[in-house]
């Protein structure tokens, strides 16, 4: 991680300086085609050098999604419909990963093709936007929203362009959680980021104390890590905004970058919701029923926070 952060602080400071020297990247872009029939397979991938290391169980390990090369990650294209071991995979591009074993290697054609590598939290094809989204779910209190790049599209007169009678850039929201389940899980999270549950003292337990300590707001979320601490997340949100940060290595997936670097994601994290929620009023978490709460909590009929 440390290289990667050298590298945008070097990107940053580019605009400001002479024509920079181009060099070439550590694992240089690689591009593979060939014709098979009547059909054209194309495969562009950035080759990881060996430099001395263990590659086949050591810096890829076996039984875990690689993306077939470093940097981004790797892509093929065909130019007509293919049969992969009897399946039909329509022609198009896709990001090709692979899970490679000791006696037999798996094929994953994802067909989000642009993307970076495998880092994430049980699938391959997860994103931070997407992680933040499913946090973002539980502050709307069980409804799933579409993220949207934009607020609204006018037209020339002012007006909301429409589609059909509907909003091109309006919500897309649809309920997929009861509301008092998200109230409930909302207040399990609250524990981790040390603001503390309505429902119970969460034995003063927190893993992430200073995300409220530095908001002092109500907020909750989750920590967590990838196997043997390769990339360290959180995800939270209060009752207005959610996000999603992570910390790893693109270019060694082996680097425990997790285990001493665990707090950059939630500092990141903090930091950036207290500089955006500035200015705005602190809502409050609403608590879930006494029906799905533990019969053991007070009464929740006060939420925890004082608001300051």
């Amino acid at each position: 991680m440390r290289k990667t952060l050298t590298l945008i602080l070097v990107l940053c400071a580019l605009p400001l300086a002479a024509q920079p020297l181009r060099l070439p990247r550590p694992s240089p872009n690689a591009t593979l085609t060939q014709t098979v029939g009547v059909t054209d397979i194309v495969i562009k991938y950035s080759r990881p050098g060996v430099k001395g290391r263990q590659i086949w169980g050591g810096l890829v390990p076996y039984d875990a999604i690689w993306r077939t090369g470093a940097n981004e990650a790797t892509t093929i294209n065909f130019s007509d419909d293919v049969l992969i071991n009897g399946q039909k995979l329509p022609k198009g591009t896709y990001a090709f990963f692979t899970i490679p074993g000791k006696d037999s290697w798996s094929l994953v054609f994802n067909s989000q093709a642009e993307q970076w590598g495998a880092f994430t939290l049980g699938v391959s094809d997860a994103t931070p936007i997407e992680m933040a989204n499913v946090f973002a779910t539980l502050a709307a209190e069980g409804n799933y929203c579409e993220p949207l790049p934009v607020r609204a599209i006018l037209n020339p007169d002012g007006s909301k362009t429409k589609y059909r009678g509907k909003l091109v850039a309006g919500p897309r929201c649809h309920r997929v959680v009861s509301q008092d389940v998200a109230r409930a899980a909302t207040d399990a999270a609250r524990c981790v980021t040390g603001y503390g549950s309505a429902k119970g003292s969460c034995d003063g337990w927190s893993t992430s104390p200073m995300v409220y300590a530095t908001l002092h707001r109500p907020v909750a979320g989750k920590s967590g890590t990838t196997d043997n601490n390769r990339t360290a997340w959180f995800c939270g949100f209060t009752p207005q905004l959610a996000g999603a940060a992570f910390v790893a290595d693109p270019d060694d997936p082996n680097d425990y970058v997790g285990s001493g670097r665990s707090t950059i994601s939630k500092y990141t994290f903090a930091e950036t919701l207290r500089d955006a929620l500035k200015g705005q009023p602190k809502l409050k978490f609403t608590p879930p029923s006494k029906q799905i709460a533990w019969h053991g909590d007070r009464d929740g009929t006060d939420d925890a926070d004082t608001g300051n």
